[in-house]
């Protein structure tokens, strides 16, 4: 995927889940890119199975997103059903 393309779908995700106009760092927002991150990584990992730096990384954006959606439990759990539901990332 090029550059381009890549910032394009940033993009498209910021808007997607941003609360209001200028919102970025948002917990909703966070999350959805780290979820697009480690979905891109998962995909690497089934061609480069040895990739084993990659995949410590892997496992700290995990990790850091599992945090986010524990905050954003505890502060705004409407908001935290919405996320789960548009990413579905629980089952």
């Amino acid at each position: 995927m090029s550059i381009i393309q890549e910032k394009e779908k940033k993009k498209q995700l910021v808007k997607n889940y941003q609360l209001h106009g200028d919102d970025t760092g948002s917990p909703a927002v966070q999350i959805a890119l780290l979820t697009e991150r480690i979905n891109h990584l998962t995909e690497h990992f089934k061609e480069h199975k040895k990739d084993h730096n990659s995949r410590r990384g892997l496992l700290k954006l995990v990790n850091n997103r599992r945090r986010l959606l524990k905050y954003l439990q505890k502060i705004n759990e409407s908001r935290y059903r919405e996320v789960i539901d548009k990413l579905s990332l629980r089952k």
